[in-house]
């Protein structure tokens, strides 16, 4: 644009000078990518949910979080939030509670019955999904929606995978999960319990599917070698979480050690609790600082009188139950070292928390595939090196979660979908980061995050009841409500009113706003002025 020499101004009307003319840079409206969205495995759209639960739309938010995934209540509960510790406000005061938000959500979705909206088309192609944990269900959910129609072959008795047998009913209770995965099932999805898929390539042939999407969980329990004695009780962690689903509970004992650092590691000692152990101790090989379980869950394990040991390890077990434990020390390289000093532990019990691995048997013979370090190797579109098989969540190389898990689910979903329909699943690109830099905190005020509800330590040693409790409908309003609304404009109005040429124009609620160029000379006001960083200002010729 040609700039004037100099500046003339008409003296009649303040509409006749058209200021837009002095402008070198002018500012544009953006939508930027909130850290907490960017942080969610699951890929969930948090702001987006936030947005209308703060309004009181609790049903559209649990619409717009259901979008991407269809276990509010379960991940509520048992997800370890990274979208909240990278949330900007905890830069302020604290972050956002959106976990709690979203169990207020789950919850009031299985108390009033909202469904998921039936399929808007039917594509004639049949998924096979094995494995009914968080991944292979979050896929049948998926897949579903896009119209396919899909079968579950669960190798256990019970749907939930992991969430069932793998986590105490104390994190979840067992009628959240139920409710939770009943209704992705009435979506039409087919479960068949107490199916093994023995080979995968005869059992889509004999089904005449036409996908797959492989989900099989880590449900074998890694061994230690540990000299023991053959009366000695010795025992893994998950044939303990998993004898607690059965009518029989496990027998531990007054005194129960277990040997690990993960949450594994401490749902079976929290669990040994609440059976009637007098004492329940971690010994763990390493310091706290590289205990591979989550901060929060080892502060409430403590808080509920678990032992733990750390730079520790278990040399072997008697007859008798007698434990020689030797104690560690970390070298100059920060590595634990043996250090010869020994140490006794009584022990009814002796649990084995050493991580998990995967059944892979039902891949046996398929040409194609590449395994490596016990799980399978896929492409960037979830595909294993078989056409058509696809594979999620404890199978592939990753991070072994539930929100993981669903994440895997959702983007295998969309990649077999367009499978099969002879295309490829290109995902949305990524705005900018909206950093806290980005954003203006003077116009948010003070305002602490609401605390949880927690079970009172009585109860919580003797009883499986729930320990932490949901939030009240005031509570998870005011919650949502502390939302910054990073990188995305909320209608605020300020730089409507700060406005010094009166160059915004509202376009109404909902419609957001725009500028009138012919007025707007670049000044920038309304870019610094915004709270939430979405207005920026690019160069005139850009």
């Amino acid at each position: 644009m040609e700039k004037p020499f100099a500046i003339t101004l008409d003296v009649g009307s303040s509409l006749a000078n058209k200021t837009g003319s002095w402008r070198t840079y002018r500012p544009l409206y953006v939508d930027r990518l909130p850290p907490c969205n960017n942080a969610c495995p699951a890929g969930e759209n948090i702001q987006g949910w936030l947005y209308h639960a703060e309004s009181g739309d609790y049903e559209q938010a649990w619409r717009v979080l259901t979008q991407d995934n269809p276990m509010p209540a379960v991940m509520g509960r048992v997800c370890y939030h990274p979208c909240e510790t990278s949330c900007n406000r905890g830069q302020l005061d604290e972050s956002v509670g959106i976990n709690s938000v979203e169990r207020f959500l789950g919850d009031q979705a299985i108390k009033l019955g909202w469904k998921f909206n039936p399929p808007e088309t039917v594509s004639g192609k049949h998924v096979l999904v094995v494995g009914a944990g968080p991944s292979g269900l979050s896929a049948a959910y998926h897949l579903a929606r896009l119209g396919h129609r899909v079968t579950i072959h669960e190798a256990g008795p019970f749907a939930g995978g992991m969430m069932r047998f793998g986590i105490p009913k104390y994190r979840l209770p067992r009628d959240v999960l139920e409710a939770e995965v009943q209704r992705i099932l009435d979506l039409g999805v087919t479960l068949e319990l107490n199916t093994k898929v023995e080979n995968i390539e005869a059992t889509m042939q004999a089904g005449k599917f036409d996908a797959a999407f492989l989900a099989v969980g880590a449900h074998i329990a890694k061994r230690a070698y540990i000299p023991a004695g053959e009366a000695a009780r010795l025992l893994d962690a998950m044939q303990v979480l998993r004898g607690m689903e059965g009518e029989e509970k496990p027998m531990l004992g007054r005194r129960v050690v277990v040997y690990g650092g993960g949450n594994t590691a401490l749902d079976v000692a929290r669990t040994a609790k609440r059976l009637g152990a007098t004492d329940a101790i971690i010994v763990y090989r390493r310091t706290r600082e590289k205990m591979p379980a989550h901060d929060f869950e080892v502060e409430e394990a403590l808080q509920e009188g678990i032992m733990i040991k750390w730079l520790s390890t278990i040399k072997n077990m008697s007859d008798e139950g007698t434990l020689t434990v030797e104690k560690m020390e970390l070298d100059e390289k920060g590595f634990p070292q043996p250090t010869g000093e020994l140490e006794t532990l009584e022990t009814d019990s002796l649990v084995l928390a050493l991580g998990q691995d995967v059944d892979l048997s039902l891949l046996d013979g398929v040409p194609g595939l590449e395994i490596k370090d016990g799980v399978v190797q896929v492409s960037p579109n979830m595909m294993t090196g078989r056409a058509g098989i696809f594979a999620g969540g404890d199978m592939v190389p990753s991070e072994r979660t539930v929100t993981i898990g669903i994440g895997h689910g959702k983007k295998a979903a969309r990649n077999i979908d367009a499978w099969l329909r002879g295309e490829v699943y290109e995902p949305a690109p990524k705005h900018a980061l909206a950093e806290f830099r980005k954003i203006n905190p003077w116009y948010y005020e003070d305002a602490p995050k609401t605390v949880q509800p927690t079970l009172d330590q009585a109860r919580r040693q003797s009883t499986f009841e729930e320990v932490v409790g949901g939030l009240n409908e005031t509570n998870a309003l005011f919650e949502a409500r502390r939302c910054l609304s990073c990188g995305n404009c909320f209608e605020c109005d300020n730089c409507y009113g700060v406005c010094p040429d009166n160059a915004v124009i509202k376009l109404g609620p909902g419609m957001r706003f725009e500028f009138n160029f012919d007025y707007c000379k670049g000044c920038g006001i309304c870019s610094v002025e915004c709270p939430c960083g979405a207005i920026t200002m690019v160069p005139e010729n850009a």
